[in-house]
């Protein structure tokens, strides 16, 4: 809103720019604030209004999850529930054949259109290994990449090469993220959360206490299906 020198209020009327949306994958056996706690950080960093959980869908000559599709999903539902920067996307779990990240990326760029800024979560352990993702070089032509940090991982990549990749796209800026669609990659200072999926499923195989570890709603449910025991 503004004023004039008459001393009328006239509405703003700018454009309002596509909003940069976020999508984090996982297998979020079970989801918990390892998984959050980071997330959130990241969002308040760059001005992020709306992050996408998608829990991965497991294929069956991999080791599978000790929750099935269905209870991974209401999990991860539960555990934003009433929080309104997520949602919770469950495509992945749709599909049938194993699904990459870029084909999910690019069905998810077709659908938002060209213009939108749309963002990938991922942790610094997986910038280390990015190389050895299908077709990793097509993922900043379809999106951003905003890396959490975790903690016991190196800040480099492997290779001169790769490193030059690296900072060739890197950006410190989150308004780059917000004013471009995809192209840029953003190393954020999150909490560095020392929580496994692995480390609370053997706690509950132990009989162990995990409140501090995954929201309660989620501990309830858990209990409730008697999971991981």
């Amino acid at each position: 809103m503004r004023q004039s020198l008459t001393g009328d209020i006239h509405l703003n009327t700018f454009p309002a720019a596509p909003s940069l949306t976020a999508f984090f994958g996982g297998t979020f056996d079970p989801i918990h604030y390892g998984h959050l706690q980071p997330v959130t950080a990241l969002a308040k960093l760059v001005g992020l209004t709306q992050v996408v959980l998608m829990p991965n869908n497991v294929p069956p000559h991999r080791q599978q999850p000790g929750a099935s599709a269905r209870q991974r999903l209401h999990m991860a539902e539960l555990a934003v529930a009433g929080n309104a920067l997520f949602t919770v996307d469950d495509r992945e779990l749709q599909r049938q054949t194993p699904s990459y990240t870029i084909e999910t990326l690019e069905a998810l760029r077709a659908e938002k259109g060209h213009d939108a800024p749309l963002g990938f979560i991922i942790g610094q352990d997986s910038l280390l290994t990015l190389h050895h993702w299908q077709r990793w070089q097509d993922l900043l032509s379809v999106c951003h990449l905003l890396v959490c940090a975790r903690p016991g991982y190196r800040s480099t990549l492997e290779t001169p090469e790769l490193q030059r990749w690296l900072d060739n796209h890197l950006t410190h800026s989150p308004d780059d993220l917000h004013q471009q669609p995809h192209g840029r990659i953003f190393l954020a200072d999150t909490p560095l959360v020392t929580i496994s999926a692995t480390e609370i499923r053997q706690r509950r195989r132990q009989g162990l206490d995990c409140h501090d570890l995954l929201p309660p709603a989620v501990i309830h449910y858990i209990d409730e299906h008697d999971l991981y025991r």
